[in-house]
């Protein structure tokens, strides 16, 4: 691909961040790590109260991608095959023979929002994790392949609130991505009345089809990051692990663990963590259209990627410490390259 050909794609993608726009009123930075995580091709969740439009935001941004779009509402009563499919019985009207056959679930899709994804047991959460992980579905010992580009958007609320079931471990770490939606501005927050209560009307357009996005995820791939600057990925990635009787053979001794992760975590993020680093600073990079990566980049996407591989202990949830408090420690802590791009 050529210079220009990419200029063209890079264009585009500036396109999509406005036509979301024309619907969400600020929460510019939830827009740009939605993004992000397309770019990376991995997969996102977003949590927040109720009401901050996060589905409103997905659906947004699906339309203005050229893909195929479902939305699963995750409730208590949903079972694993309203997610991925169940075999049928047909009958050949012809020879009259009676025969299974796999009736594709929503996930055979190229956005699936998992709408309120905590909502429904774990059960049910886990029918994802294959279709995250490998991209493709095993049901009755035949894989299917699910189309590319493939992403899940999820949304949740807060798990402290009733009829809510925490996500497991593993599930969480398949999310590239865990960003946290906030309330408006004021100034927001009158314009989302005035948008709301009035006669607006916005219309998207798709901007972006499957060609183009796999296309911008190879070029993220060759964005360029500096050997330093790889080395403090793994830092900030290896900094989250506490030092306990169990992995103190194979810690490094020249890496002090923050005080805030010695008292308040449990267990840190594994090496998956630096990856979904390194990629989401290399997408976000390309997005500001460099094709170098910088510190600045890396420490941007830091909270995303870590705060869901961080595990606090108890005394952390009675002080009330998030881990944010402690991501921001460390970002603090944590020494930075000597030359660092800027």
């Amino acid at each position: 691909m050529n210079e220009q050909e990419i200029k063209i794609l890079l264009d585009k993608l500036s396109l999509v961040s406005n036509e979301v726009s024309k619907v969400i009123v600020g929460q510019q930075e939830i827009i740009d790590e939605l993004l992000i995580s397309i770019l990376a091709g991995g997969h996102c969740l977003l949590e927040g109260v109720p009401g901050l439009a996060k589905t409103l935001m997905v659906s947004s941004l699906a339309k203005t991608l050229d893909l195929g779009f479902n939305r699963v509402q995750f409730t208590p009563d949903l079972m694993p095959s309203d997610i991925v499919g169940t075999e049928i019985l047909e009958t050949d009207h012809d020879s009259g023979e009676r025969f299974f056959k796999f009736q594709k679930g929503p996930v055979f899709t190229n956005i699936l929002l998992a709408d309120e994804i905590n909502r429904t047991p774990s059960k049910t959460q886990a029918a994802l994790l294959e279709a995250m992980q490998e991209r493709s579905i095993s049901y009755a010992g035949t894989t299917y392949q699910l189309p590319k580009p493939f992403f899940v958007l999820a949304t949740q609320n807060p798990v402290e609130q009733a009829g809510t079931y925490p996500l497991p471990e593993a599930q969480l770490d398949r999310f590239l991505m865990f960003i946290r939606v906030g309330y408006p501005t004021e100034q927001d927050e009158v314009e989302i009345l005035k948008r709301t209560t009035g006669n607006y009307n916005a219309e998207l357009t798709s901007i972006l089809s499957a060609e183009d996005i796999i296309a911008l995820q190879n070029i993220v791939r060759s964005v360029t990051v500096s050997p330093e600057l790889l080395n403090y990925a793994a830092h900030l990635a290896r900094a989250t692990r506490p030092i306990t009787p169990a992995n103190v053979a194979n810690a490094d001794e020249k890496r002090n663990a923050t005080q805030s992760v010695t008292d308040y975590v449990r267990w840190g993020a594994g090496p998956r963590a630096g990856q979904a680093l390194i990629l989401c600073a290399k997408a976000r990079a390309l997005m500001a259209g460099r094709y170098a990566t910088t510190l600045a980049d890396i420490q941007f996407v830091a909270p995303a990627v870590l705060r869901h591989r961080i595990l606090l202990n108890f005394q952390a949830e009675a002080q009330s410490i998030t881990t944010d408090d402690v991501i921001s420690d460390l970002l603090e802590s944590v020494a930075v390259p000597v030359s660092p791009l800027s």
